[in-house]
């Protein structure tokens, strides 16, 4: 058991599993382009392989997406072992100011418990229409949706349901989800400037809307692997670690699917008796107590289950009970390519065309479109080129892209989180030929990035915008333009 908030390191072959596994793994995620972003395995409380694929980075915060809920469900547990609810509390008991008759016999028997194994009742996930309601108070929407199923008999995946344990928090104890779990969870883990996006009226998303490292996570999934105690001291009630990890209800019965191992309080049961947090497009905390060991992951794919797969085809097979002779050619070679680890660069020209003098410093205007481009120009330097624009609102902004490095920037251009918020990115531009100037923007705290394409023919742009933001996956917007 660790004894403070840094993970002590270790070889791996001390804590028994092989360096050749863990290079396997990174061999098998790398080449079925499975898009990771950062990853950190613990064994016997041990950090014995972490890697971060540039420009990603240790100290960079990552949205976790529904990985946040297994974070709410703990909370409620606090706040269960606090004695200030229990799971049979009715739903609608937390909230008497939206309680009509219609919704008194809709929602009477959902209960806390129901919410926390997605089991409410509902045909469909009731989150969108929270967030896409004209209606603030996000909890009335909901009590306010019929109810198909009787609550506990169906599962249906609700990120909803998770809003409301978060707004029931708030409600018994006058705080958001940080500032509760802050003295309880992030502060003695040494979880360092948790944020957690909100709707209008201040109340934390629970169910996705958590930004934090990924040691963070890592701490997160070891808490809960040596069952609520960390440095000596219980945060979390062993009852409660043994109640949410457990199934409470049947999610699927493919054998082959990690998500259809049944589903506990805000945590999915995995094959080889593991459980996991889970977050779309990537974002994993998976314990593994069998194997007395820990992986946290952050990424930005469609194809999570395959990522679960290379975990169970490569590293579990390289994991011993007892340690392993030390072999200091293979635990180097894996360090070395650890430090190594980054996102491939597009592949451009080595220098600039002749088309890049033409256009630099010139105003390229550009017809109406969904993005919201209405005047862009570039201007090109050796290493680094500018690309500058101005909105349909007549807002500037420009964005410093590497030529043969990623550079590091930010912009509120684009961004999903709240309007005008800049968001870090990391930018790198370049001739993919003649005429075509691309540019690939990894936003650095999130899955996801926008490739842009100019296609310079004499006065006449083509323009390509790849948008890759929260369930906008491949979207692409096709335009045009002219020089002025």
């Amino acid at each position: 058991m660790i004894q403070a908030t840094e993970l002590p390191r270790s070889t791996p072959e001390a804590q028994g599993i092989a360096s050749s596994a863990i290079q396997a793994f990174i061999d098998a995620i790398e080449q079925s382009s499975l898009g990771v972003h950062s990853f950190l395995l613990i064994r016997n409380g041990h950090n014995v392989a972490e890697g971060w694929w540039k420009p990603y980075a240790a100290d960079l915060p990552h949205s976790m997406f529904s990985v946040s809920k297994s974070f709410t469900s703990t909370a409620i547990g606090l706040a269960i072992s606090e004695g200030r609810l229990s799971l049979d509390d009715s739903v609608i008991s937390f909230f008497p100011a939206y309680v009509t008759p219609e919704i008194r016999e809709n929602m009477g028997a959902l209960q806390v418990r129901h919410l926390l194994s997605m089991s409410t009742g509902h045909a469909e996930d009731t989150f969108p229409a929270m967030t896409g309601s004209t209606d603030d108070e996000w909890a009335r929407v909901f009590l306010s949706l019929p109810i198909t199923y009787t609550p506990g008999t169906h599962f249906l995946y609700n990120t909803g349901a998770t809003f409301m344990l978060s707004a029931i928090l708030q409600s018994l104890t006058g705080q958001t989800l940080v500032e509760y779990l802050q003295p309880r969870l992030f502060q003695p883990l040494g979880i360092e400037a948790p944020f957690w996006q909100a709707n209008k009226k201040g109340i934390a998303l629970g169910g996705t809307g958590l930004h934090i490292r990924t040691v963070d996570l890592a701490k997160f999934g070891l808490l809960y692997l040596q069952r609520g105690v960390w440095n000596g001291q219980r945060l979390v009630p062993e009852a409660w670690i043994e109640e949410a990890t457990r199934a409470h209800i049947s999610n699927g019965d493919d054998p082959n699917s990690d998500w259809s191992q049944g589903y506990g309080f805000q945590f999915w049961r995995s094959r080889h008796n593991a459980y996991r947090g889970d977050g779309a497009f990537g974002q994993f905390c998976v314990v593994m107590p069998q194997y007395n060991a820990i992986l946290a992951m952050t990424s930005g794919t469609t194809d999570m289950q395959g990522i679960l797969n290379a975990v169970w085809d490569h590293l579990l097979p390289g994991m011993n009970e007892a340690a392993l002779p030390e072999q200091a050619g293979a635990t180097d070679a894996l360090s070395e390519r650890l430090a190594q680890l980054a996102l491939p660069l597009p592949k451009s020209l080595d220098s600039a065309p002749a088309t890049a003098e033409r256009i630099a410093g010139r105003t390229i205007r550009l017809e109406k479109n969904e993005v919201h481009m209405h005047e862009v120009s570039f201007t090109f330097g050796e290493d680094t080129s500018t690309f500058k624009v101005r909105d349909d609102k007549g807002e500037e902004y420009s964005v410093h892209c590497g030529r043969t490095d990623w550079t590091l920037d930010s912009t509120p251009l684009w961004s999903y989180s709240a309007p005008s918020s800049p968001l870090r990115i990391a930018a790198h531009g370049g001739w993919s030929d003649e005429h075509t100037f691309v540019m690939d923007w990894q936003y650095i705290e999130t899955p996801f990035r926008h490739i842009i394409t100019f296609d310079f023919q004499d006065d006449r742009i083509d323009v390509s915008v790849e948008l890759d933001l929260p369930f906008w996956t491949k979207r692409v917007e096709r335009f045009q333009g002219h020089l002025g």
